[in-house]
């Protein structure tokens, strides 16, 4: 196992019934792993980007698990006025890599650590424990802090995905209590019902906008895969809802390098939905809610939600 392992991944579908499975709250935010080494911290973002720099807040779990070493998975969100997980919010943190300009956003964003398992400790792996004994170590070995958690486990599955839909969040993750841990892989021990839309992709072009736009991004041109790993980025449809100004400004700048002659979609989005495109390096990953997909692989009604840092534009694939 790698001194910090890519996470495990579920996959979308039904929620799972039955007296082998155990439910958590599927929280709005950016997946992480993180390592403690010698009462020192570092963070790993899904796609093995250190963000430790980003989130200064953390640190003092390092000292405060009285362990030589371990590695935990878990996911960093930034909560609302109402408490529940904002994805907006930490917009406000995922993109800040300077240290110090993290500590003072952390001052109005602060950021916490929901912890949902455990794969090493004092240098001994624990991947291969079933999930029911490595949360009861993880319940064990960590004590609430100012910037982390352990969020609860339910045996009532159906109950909570109807308390995540009443107070809208994302929705549920159902594990098998006896599945193992398996670094990178995406595997159906782990389901995710979801009770938002959401999907992550890949940002292939812009088309000018009209009016109050004019000149500047109408809308996104995106797509997704196939398959990770497949060459060809298939066009979903055009994202113009839930851009902000400030958010417009930045993109304009991160796109503008990106420029290139070809369209990367494969086969070409029909001509009149892409008028007057600019083409762009099919390398950054945003994340849109959606109402459903057409017939024709389209999204319906697409809401922009932000940029992730955490994902690889070549892993985006549609999901169910």
């Amino acid at each position: 196992m790698p001194e910090i392992p890519l996470p495990m991944k579920a996959t979308a579908g039904e929620l799972p019934l039955g007296d082998g499975w155990r439910y958590e709250v599927k929280w709005d935010g950016m997946r992480a792993v993180v390592e403690v080494r010698d009462r020192r911290l570092r963070v790993q973002t899904a796609n093995g980007k250190d963000a430790t720099s980003s989130f200064p807040e953390l640190e003092g779990l390092a000292g405060a698990l009285g362990v030589t070493s371990a590695v935990l998975d878990g996911e960093i969100v930034a909560f609302d006025d109402a408490g529940r997980p904002s994805f907006g919010r930490l917009q406000q943190r995922m993109h800040v890599g300077d240290r110090r300009a993290a500590a003072s956003r952390a001052e109005s964003v602060p950021a916490v650590l929901l912890l949902f398992d455990l794969l090493a400790l004092d240098d001994q792996p624990l991947v291969d424990l079933p999930w029911a004994e490595r949360r009861r170590l993880l319940e064990a070995l960590v004590e609430p802090g100012p910037h982390w958690q352990v969020p609860a486990v339910h045996e009532d599955g159906p109950a909570l995905l109807a308390a995540a839909r009443a107070n809208d969040l994302e929705g549920v993750i159902a594990k098998r209590v006896d599945s193992t841990y398996r670094p990178g892989a995406r595997t159906r021990e782990w389901v995710k019902a979801k009770v938002r839309r959401r999907q992550e992709l890949v940002v292939g072009g812009w088309a000018p906008g009209t009016g109050r736009r004019d000149g500047t991004i109408g809308g996104l041109l995106v797509g997704y895969h196939d398959a990770p790993g497949a060459p060809a980025l298939r066009y979903a449809g055009r994202v113009g809802s839930g851009l902000t100004q400030s958010e417009l400004a930045v993109l304009e700048g991160l796109l503008a390098e990106r420029v290139v002659d070809a369209c990367p979609f494969d086969p070409p989005p029909p001509r009149a939905q892409v008028a007057g495109a600019t083409w762009v390096r099919p390398d950054m990953v945003v994340e849109v809610e959606y109402a459903e997909w057409t017939s024709e692989g389209r999204l319906r009604h697409p809401s922009y939600r932000g940029r992730r840092i955490d994902k690889d534009a070549a892993d985006v694939t549609a999901e169910p």
